[in-house]
Order: structure tokens, then sequence, then C-alpha cells
């Protein structure tokens, strides 16, 4: 197993990001490569850089004693490592960008979402762009990794551990930081054995529509409690709280987000799971692949304008995406060989889908019905603007 893998695709976006816009935000959770990435494009850069990885205490302090002063005196490449456990530095750059002698470009690294760090939103407005950093994806991998990839998930270290016992180890190792570390460092007060209890519960509602009220009963918490915890998991990149798409359809709609944890590997080890026979033995095997398949589709055609629809009445479909004008709907299924199902061709009438996609761990590609087409999750970059015939969908 290669011990590096290049990600050429978000080197590329950061670096032409850096030559539109005076700040370029990393975003993506702890450890999945943000500081890796951050070192390629400094190695690319042509000209001077500097970094500042706000981990350490005396960088903090450093900035904390006269920040404008010392980042308005750089040049070239700036990188903030780590940028929300300084807040207030936002505030600091949106002058230094707006000068017309600028000599910087300021590269951000953060492990937490601008909306879970309160009063930075629309500091950087109009300066800043940003580039969403995941796990590994499949066409970064591999697609011969693929049982890999979906059991370790996409954490390199996670995924590069060199046996299944050491993967367990990063895993634990990672949580305990997460949990004690990490989220106290957002200034978050939630009790760390709240919300592992909490995280490890919703491994097991992984891939099910939101229901605050049942979630509250088995924890013996309040629903705001429990709200909280799944907003500050979300803000942290661990879940992913997918929202419903609903419109005027005559129908009783769902319109509770569903929520799936982001990174397969982190589910298996919440789940207890240990190797690829402990998963294809698990109840939640079905729910582990729509979550791998469905954070797979988002890395290949990005996390904009993306839903789950679903009736009251069984009518469901696991992704929408809104792209090109048009409606692509997904299905994940796990099977070696799926078929159409009833639900599948109400959904395609109820939304007007241009095309919708069975995706599969197989390696054939081919027609279940008119616009209806099994994919195997390998091919799923290879959508896009070309015609949605079966015979090139």
């Amino acid at each position: 197993m290669q011990q590096q893998i290049a990600r050429t695709d978000l080197l590329a976006a950061a670096v032409e990001g850096l030559s539109e816009a005076p700040v370029v935000a990393l975003l993506g959770a702890r450890q999945v490569g943000k500081t890796t990435l951050a070192m390629q494009v400094a190695g690319a850069w042509q000209g001077p850089f500097r970094v500042f990885d706000l981990e350490v205490a005396s960088v903090r302090e450093a900035l904390s004693a006269a920040p404008e002063r010392l980042l308005r005196e750089c040049e070239g490449l700036v990188v903030l490592d780590e940028v929300q456990r300084m807040p207030r530095l936002f505030e600091i750059l949106r002058p230094i960008c707006d000068a017309p002698g600028r000599k910087a470009v300021f590269l951000l690294l953060g492990s937490a979402s601008w909306g879970l760090i309160k009063g930075i939103s629309e500091t950087l407005a109009g300066r800043i762009l940003f580039v969403d950093v995941g796990g590994f994806s499949l066409a970064e991998a591999g697609a011969q990794n693929q049982g890999r990839l979906w059991m370790r998930g996409g954490f390199p270290r996670a995924y590069l551990a060199p046996s299944e016992s050491a993967w367990a180890r990063w895993m634990q190792s990672f949580a305990r930081t997460f949990l004690e570390r990490d989220v106290p460092g957002l200034g978050s007060k939630v009790s760390s054995e709240a919300l592992g209890r909490f995280w490890r519960m919703l491994a097991h509602y992984h891939g099910q529509v939101w229901n605050a009220s049942e979630l509250a009963r088995s924890m013996d918490a309040s629903t705001t409690a429990v709200n909280h915890y799944r907003d500050l998991l979300a803000g942290t990149f661990m879940i992913r709280v997918l929202p419903p798409w609903f419109e005027n359809l005559g129908k009783r709609i769902v319109k509770s987000p569903k929520v799936l944890l982001r990174d397969s590997g982190i589910l298996h080890f919440l789940l207890g799971l240990k190797n690829p026979r402990d998963l294809s033995l698990h109840p939640r095997y079905g729910a582990s692949w729509e979550g791998f398949a469905l954070e797979q589709t988002l890395l290949a055609h990005g996390e904009r304008n993306a839903y789950f629809y679903a009736t009251q009445r069984g009518a469901e479909l696991d992704l929408l995406l809104l792209r090109l004008g048009q409606r692509w709907g997904f299905e994940f299924k796990c099977g070696d060989a799926p078929r159409t199902t009833k639900s599948m061709h109400i959904v395609m009438q109820d939304l007007g889908l241009a095309h919708l996609w069975v995706v599969y761990p197989g390696d054939l590609r081919y027609p279940l019905a008119e616009n209806i087409t099994a994919l195997p999750l390998k091919n799923i970059r290879e959508i896009g603007a070309e015609g949605f015939t079966d015979s090139n969908a």
C-alpha cells in the first residue's frame, strides 16, 4: 500500500483560488489532510511563504500581541493553520485584504465550519473562497481499493494504517482527542461523555430521518440538548445533515433532515466493527453503503444543492442533486444486481428527474429502465454533461 496519495484536484483548486482571491480557506475535519495539502501548496508557491500553526501556544501568543502589524508585514503566501483557535484574526484580515499595497495572500485552514465560530460569518464576505477538504475519494485511493476505503474511511492515517489493529488504535485516539481537546477548544461547554454517547448513538441511527424527541428520550436529555449536539458534530464535519427536498406536489412530504456520519471508518469504529466480515453481517450494512456512496458522490460532484426526498407513503430518493439546470437522482444499493422498484418510478415522476442512477459496488454499468441506470460507484465521476440515454448514462 502506498504511503502517500496525490490529491491533485484539491491542490489545483487551492492554487487557483489564491490567484483569484486574497483569502482561500481549506475546510474539513481534523486529521483529514489539510496541513499536508497546505504544505504542498506552499511547495508549489513561486515566492516567499510563512506558516503560523495556531495549535502552538507560542505562535498564538505572538499573534495575540501584535496581529495586525505581524500579518500586514508578511509577503507572499501566509498559511494560518487551525484558524478557528483565534476568531479575532478574521476581523484583522479584512482591512489587510482591502489595503491597496497588500503584499500577501492568505491560506486559512479550519476544522470547524464558519457558522460554528461566532461573529465571523460575514467578516470576509467577497474576499474569501472556500475549498472543502474531505477524506480520500475513490478516485484518489483507486477503484481497486474500494473495499478498504469503505471499511477504513477516508482519513489518511486511518486508511493507510498498516493493519486492522493499527486502524482501530488510530480511531480510538482520534475519537478521544476530538471529544476531550478539539471540541472544548472551540469554546464548547458540552460534556465530552455526553457528546461521545450521542455520537455512538447516532451511529446506530445513521441514514435515518432526524427525530430529536426519540434521541432525547434515549439519552434522557432535552430536545434542545440533542439538537445542540447534532449541530456541534455537523459544524466539526463529523456528520452530514442532509436537508429534505419539498415543493408543492400535493403530497405529504417528509420535512425533517436525514443525518449521516460523513466518514465510513468512524461509523464502523463507533459500531464496534473491526473488519469487512463484521460489516457484512451487521444490520447497518446497507446504511453504511448508502453513507459511503453518498459521500463519494458529493466528493465527485460537489456538496451544493444536495437533498434527499421522501413521502409519508414510502416513496424515497437517497440523494437529489440540482446540476446543469437538471435534477439528478441517486439510489445507493449494496446488492450485486440492483433492480428498479416502484418507489423509483414514483420518484422519477414526482421530481421530473433527468436521470436516476442506482449506485452499487459492482463492475457493470447497464440500463434498468428508461432514464434509470445501474452504475458502479467507481464510475461516479463519469456522469455529467453528457446525454442521459441508457447507452451513455
